[in-house]
């Protein structure tokens, strides 16, 4: 359940009715994998329908929608609201159950790559949010449990057609990345989307022979992003 509210925190929504009074809040989940989300409505005991939501010509995923006001008031107590993007405050997560939290939210909302700089490997995981207050906890109690020092959080603009959305983001790189697979990862979880897995998997596989660890920024990209604090 911890690992699903982090997947709803990243990809869900709670939305409200108006022509349904009585049942008025509905829990939406999108995705673009669709058997993972067959995954997530079997271990919430659901047979909701899993449909396709498109969005322009080439932009398809799919979606599960849950009309049960129990679920929904029991995620707003939680911290999950309606609007959720300009909504959203720290969640107090268990820490049994943050890893769990955190392996969700970074198949909703994290992304993990290998590239090369240089001619040398590397491997670079980053999330992304649009609630700063969520983001700072969640950033600060993640490299705590990494025993890491603090990430710096970056504010970049997302432009989508005529639409500009605020999102904050952080970014772990090589070590750090290792030691959040481990985290992610630990005690064989059942939950989780393997195509992301496989990366941290195949950079295990690569051999990094000569590598001398460099302080200087990804050339992608980052004097775009303006830092908000370390």
């Amino acid at each position: 359940m911890s690992y699903v509210l982090g997947f709803i925190v990243a990809d869900g929504c709670i939305t409200v009715s108006k022509e349904r009074p009585n049942r008025p809040f509905s829990l939406n989940i999108t995705s673009v994998d669709k058997k993972h989300l067959y995954k997530i409505r079997r271990v919430l005991n659901s047979e909701h329908k899993i449909s396709k939501k498109t969005s322009g010509e080439k932009n398809v995923a799919f979606q599960i929608q849950i009309r049960n006001q129990i679920i929904a008031k029991d995620l707003m107590k939680l911290g999950i609201f309606p609007r959720k993007t300009s909504n959203l405050n720290p969640i107090k997560i268990p820490q049994k159950y943050f890893n769990s939290f955190v392996r969700g939210f970074f198949d909703g909302d994290g992304s993990v790559y290998i590239y090369k700089v240089n001619r040398t490997t590397q491997i670079k995981v980053g999330f992304v949010s649009t609630s700063l207050s969520f983001f700072t906890e969640f950033n600060k109690q993640l490299c705590k449990n990494l025993d890491i020092p603090i990430k710096s959080i970056h504010r970049t603009i997302d432009k989508r057609g005529e639409k500009k959305m605020v999102q904050f983001n952080t970014h772990f790189y090589i070590d750090d990345c290792e030691k959040l697979a481990n985290f992610l990862y630990r005690n064989n979880p059942i939950l989780y989307l393997l195509r992301k897995r496989k990366i941290f998997e195949k950079w295990k596989s690569i051999k990094r022979r000569d590598y001398i660890k460099q302080n200087y920024p990804s050339k992608i990209g980052w004097h775009l992003n303006q830092k908000v604090f370390t």
